[in-house]
């Protein structure tokens, strides 16, 4: 019978890593296909043995993996250690440092690094690198040092650092204001027709696909996000466009280039990892497997960032250049584009 105790009996030994609410219209789904919708690089392995070990609760009682989840279930998982992202552990990671004084630092974070300890990656982030090469780093309202924003996994570029508390408020009240600037430069599938334009469109979770983020233009779900494209270069069945950011939602210019027809370049989550645009010829489909091969990743780049500094109160402006991969795939598809026109 261990596995009814209470929720209240174990707090002392358990904590919670994971809670969820299902929606009113949830159909019974199995506990461990409900939490692979949930849970980021989560297995349905790992979680069938997180139900063997007593770890899965819903409504305050253990539940097997076969528990079908029913409309506004609470589950949650709960282990008896803290979360992982709470046990940072300082590591010799170099980084990339663009520019430094006592108050912030900028970097600019490869792709393939993740910038803060979460579910299935708990070293190797840049927050890891941060505490290794910085004491004593302010903690934003999420209790991650230093951080004042984030980019995804696999998009690389600028980001800033806060190192004073001070600097930490600064800095997030001027992302929190829109007054700071900040544009990427993707490649997206598609010929962009307008030379420019605005996407807006509230950003909120996927209703069916947790992991990934979607558009809710009734406005009654998710946040207001709102980013300005521009078109750099057409080349053929895709084009390099310049992206600005009016808010920072989570995946905000993959979801938005993505609603209005045009997602990126070897984006896998959001499906640019498909050929979405062009001809049938197998040659061409060779052509695109290379190019995905080049680049493989989203083709995404964090290129400027721009904000007030916090005690001088000077506008301040960085650049950096696209990356190896990007430069190598744009260029691929210039000769293509090439070849097409003749």
């Amino acid at each position: 019978m261990a596995e009814h105790n209470d929720i209240e009996e174990q707090d002392d030994e358990l904590y919670e890593h994971y809670s969820f609410k299902a929606g009113k219209g949830q159909e019974p789904l199995r506990v461990d296909k409900f939490l692979m919708n949930f849970i980021e690089n989560a297995t349905r392995n790992k979680i069938q043995q997180a139900a063997r070990n007593g770890n899965i609760w819903v409504n305050g009682t253990a539940v097997k993996s076969n528990y079908r989840v029913k409309a506004e279930d609470e589950v949650k998982v709960l282990f008896e250690h803290p979360p992982y992202e709470y046990l940072l552990t300082p590591e010799n990671i170099p980084l990339d440092i663009v520019y430094e004084d006592d108050e912030l630092l900028v970097v600019n974070k490869p792709a393939g690094m993740v910038v803060h300890p979460g579910h299935g990656n708990y070293s190797g982030t840049l927050i890891n690198a941060l505490v290794y090469h910085f004491e004593h780093l302010p903690k934003n309202s999420n209790e991650r040092p230093g951080l004042v924003h984030r980019i995804d996994k696999d998009t690389s570029g600028l980001l800033v650092i806060a190192k004073t508390e001070q600097a930490m408020t600064h800095l997030a009240r001027q992302f929190f204001d829109k007054t700071s600037e900040r544009e990427y430069v993707a490649l997206v599938w598609g010929n962009i027709e307008e030379e420019e334009g605005t996407v807006e469109g509230h950003i909120g979770r996927h209703p069916k696909n947790r992991l990934q983020m979607a558009v809710f233009e009734d406005g009654t779900h998710g946040k207001e996000a709102v980013t300005h494209y521009k078109v750099l270069e057409r080349l053929g069945y895709v084009t390099l466009v310049s992206c600005k950011l009016e808010t920072g939602r989570t995946h905000q210019i993959r979801v938005h280039m993505k609603h209005i027809g045009h997602t990126l370049f070897n984006d896998e989550r959001y499906g640019g990892e498909k050929i979405l645009k062009g001809t049938t010829f197998t040659k061409y489909k060779q052509f695109v497997d290379n190019c995905f091969k080049t680049l493989p990743r989203q083709a995404l780049h964090a290129k400027t960032l721009g904000f007030e500094h916090p005690v001088t109160g000077k506008f301040m402006s960085f650049d950096s250049p696209l990356p190896e991969d990007m430069v190598a795939c744009i260029e691929k598809w210039r000769n293509y584009a090439r070849h097409m026109e003749l």
